[in-house]
């Protein structure tokens, strides 16, 4: 019902209609956001190698949903890509103060040499911490199999989908 919808919203463009769809999803990823995630799985990754592989937690509301083949694919692909992209944090703001400092320091050094006005060395500053932050968490880290898409925003579409509240819990990786 909802692609009838989004399509006849859309005039009959699949692209828009896919826009709206996303949108939607992301509406009811934060209407259902404040819901308790008790149940859950652990969603494993190793490497063809065998030298690299990961593990995460991942919860949602019910056993029922825990059990659904789709939300166990999740929980997979987000440990695929969690061995791929090494993410270091969960989100963005979990990046620690003292890391932010190293890496500011070190961008400051590299653009002395540039000899770019103060005001506009600032806001390169913002803009690499912003980035900085965002490549090494995992939810905001564009996903592996779709990089169009943030792990963030896979989680939102799924929530739109499947109807419940979904969260990442802890995850590790582990290389030889």
């Amino acid at each position: 019902m909802d692609v009838k919808k989004a399509l006849e919203k859309a005039e009959g463009d699949e692209a828009k209609a896919l826009d709206i769809i996303r949108v939607s999803g992301k509406n009811k990823a934060v209407k259902k956001g404040g819901r308790e995630t008790k149940e859950g799985v652990l969603g494993t990754y190793v490497h063809s190698n065998n030298k690299m592989g990961s593990m995460v937690k991942i919860f949602c509301e019910t056993d029922f949903v825990a059990r659904n083949e789709e939300f166990q694919q999740l929980a997979k692909d987000i440990a695929m890509h969690i061995s791929a992209m090494d993410p270091q944090f969960l989100k963005p703001e979990d990046v620690s103060q003292d890391l932010i400092k190293k890496e500011r320091e070190i961008w400051s050094a590299q653009l002395e040499k540039e000899n770019k006005p103060k005001e506009i060395l600032k806001k390169i500053l913002e803009e690499k911490e912003k980035k900085f932050r965002s490549e090494i968490s995992l939810l905001a880290q564009p996903f592996i199999k779709d990089p169009d898409k943030t792990i963030s925003d896979l989680i939102n579409e799924k929530i739109g989908k499947i109807g419940e509240n979904i969260q990442v819990g802890e995850f590790i990786r582990y290389e030889l």
